[in-house]
């Protein structure tokens, strides 16, 4: 199996002096996600915490609705990247067979298979969970992000994504060259420890509709994130009842819909 990183040789100018030495890069590969024999997608991802990404992505595309509907997984290496050959019970299947027709891609590789502007933005999950925040938990959260990205302290070269108490403790921590793929592992990494949803997801890339519709799927009350939103994540939110806080910085964090859940910022 493929190590996360890899040592390369490299060359450094710095202040006009040269030095050569090694470095760790983050590796990528293809990986493919398999149903019951049937290939569905193929993603470049990190190969770490592979079955955390398959049951995540599951979840958060609504192939599966339950994790109990995966049952089997198996990880195997091609030469031409990885499978993540899963078999799934009936019904889910059956499902996921007629969504083929018409299969919907994301933000920077277009809509693909859409028959119509309806389908292009499917209509979010609507939250159960519910949570209150103080905001300095978000802070406690940021400033740890820092001692929990062991990949990017290495390659300086990935996505993070954490699942934090109410209290801003990180609990949890995925990373992955691809925003998609962190907040699947994720995702994925708390279903197979039936982490209840007391708690709110930090991410280090900005926010799109499409992690909104992930994070709706698998019942995250509070998204957050150190980037900027976009308006159609904004919308998405508020549709899914999601409380969606941007630019979480030292000091400062923007709150765009779902103000009840932080603490000294509804009704301003």
């Amino acid at each position: 199996m493929p190590e996360a990183t890899v040592s390369l040789p490299r060359t450094v100018w710095q202040q006009g002096k040269l030095s050569r030495d090694t470095d760790a890069v983050v590796q990528e590969a293809p990986v493919a996600l398999v149903y019951n024999g049937i290939s569905h997608a193929v993603m470049m991802a990190t190969p770490a915490n592979l079955a955390d990404l398959a049951l995540g992505f599951s979840l958060s595309e609504r192939i599966l609705r339950d994790p109990g509907q995966l049952i089997g997984l198996e990880v195997i290496e091609r030469e031409q990247g990885l499978e993540l050959v899963m078999e799934i019970t009936a019904e889910p299947f059956a499902q996921l067979k007629r969504r083929r027709r018409s299969l919907t891609g994301r933000t920077g590789c277009g809509l693909c298979g859409v028959e119509s502007l309806a389908q292009a933005i499917a209509a979010p999950e609507v939250i159960q969970a519910d949570i209150r925040l103080e905001p300095g938990a978000l802070q406690r959260a940021l400033d740890g992000l820092g001692a929990v990205q062991q990949l990017r302290s290495l390659t300086g070269g990935v996505h993070g994504a954490a699942w934090c108490d109410s209290l801003g403790d990180i609990r949890l921590m995925r990373e992955d060259v691809g925003r998609h793929n962190a907040l699947d592992k994720l995702l994925g990494a708390m279903a197979l420890q039936d982490c209840d949803r007391s708690g709110f997801v930090l991410l280090t890339s900005r926010l799109s509709y499409e992690m909104v519709a992930k994070a709706a799927a698998c019942n995250i009350p509070v998204l957050a994130a150190v980037s900027a939103p976009t308006a159609l994540a904004v919308e998405q939110a508020r549709q899914a009842g999601i409380s969606l806080v941007g630019f979480v910085q030292p000091g400062r964090q923007v709150v765009y819909c779902g103000e009840q859940r932080i603490s000294g910022t509804a009704n301003r």
